[in-house]
């Protein structure tokens, strides 16, 4: 019986030991597993501009003719001979007909009323407007005359442009993100960091469009000197946003 006993108790403290070394195994497993934590790169960010100043080479002009009657066949005789006249005005003037585009042809009843507010009668309106490109701005104060002359009554102004925009906002591209790489070495020199590779660059282009509103009366319609019109300057302007890694 004793010897049974012994053997029980020798079974359950080897278990005992068993048991405690399986929970040291567990507890040193954990122990050994470290979190890692990860840090991202450090950045600097710029803004950088390009500016280019070009005289245009193109102008758009939008003229028209306005004609009114009581019959609406009268009225768009009428528009229609003056219309041929101002074409005819322009390709004299060395304008291509592609660059003769019509924009505008409306027709619509008006209704007329006397000093008392009673209904008179119905005029008819006839609208008809072209837009024109003029590679010569020298020619610019001619056609404004000629045109006038010719029975247009409507332009409604002169927008300038650069006809090989491309090539300009490249160059002002150009600069604008050298710009923004001589600011980013001053600024990591002085902070006393080690400028790295751009990561991303965004760009916006700018390029404002001047316009020359024509005013279009008597006065010119008569006048035979050229109108006096300045293209002026286009400021092409580009901002570019440009983030380098810094080390």
């Amino acid at each position: 019986m004793k010897k049974i006993l012994s053997l029980v108790l020798i079974g359950a403290v080897a278990m005992g030991l068993l048991s405690a070394c399986s929970g040291a195994d567990s507890v040193a497993s954990a122990d050994s597993t470290t979190p890692t934590t990860q840090t991202g790169g450090r950045t600097l960010t710029v803004t950088g501009i390009g500016k280019i100043t070009t005289i245009p080479d193109v102008a758009y002009i939008t003229i028209g003719v306005h004609t009114e009657g009581k019959v609406v066949a009268e009225a768009l005789q009428s528009n229609t001979a003056q219309a041929t006249k101002v074409a005819e005005a322009l390709k004299g003037l060395g304008v291509d007909a592609k660059d003769i585009q019509t924009t505008n042809f409306n027709i619509y009843p008006q209704q007329t009323y006397n000093p008392q507010g009673q209904l008179e009668g119905t005029q008819y309106i006839v609208d008809n407007s072209v837009y024109v490109t003029v590679h010569d701005l020298s020619k610019v104060g001619d056609i404004l005359s000629a045109v006038v002359s010719s029975g247009a009554n409507n332009i409604n102004g002169i927008q300038y442009d650069i006809s090989n925009k491309d090539k300009v906002l490249s160059e002002a591209r150009t600069l604008a993100v050298q710009n923004a790489l001589l600011q980013a070495t001053d600024l990591a020199k002085a902070a006393n960091v080690n400028l790295g590779p751009v990561e991303t660059i965004n760009a916006v282009n700018n390029v404002p469009v001047p316009i020359y509103e024509a005013k279009v009366g008597a006065a010119m319609a008569s006048a035979n000197a050229s109108v006096p019109v300045s293209a002026g300057e286009l400021t092409v302007t580009v901002q570019v946003t440009a983030t380098y890694e810094i080390k």
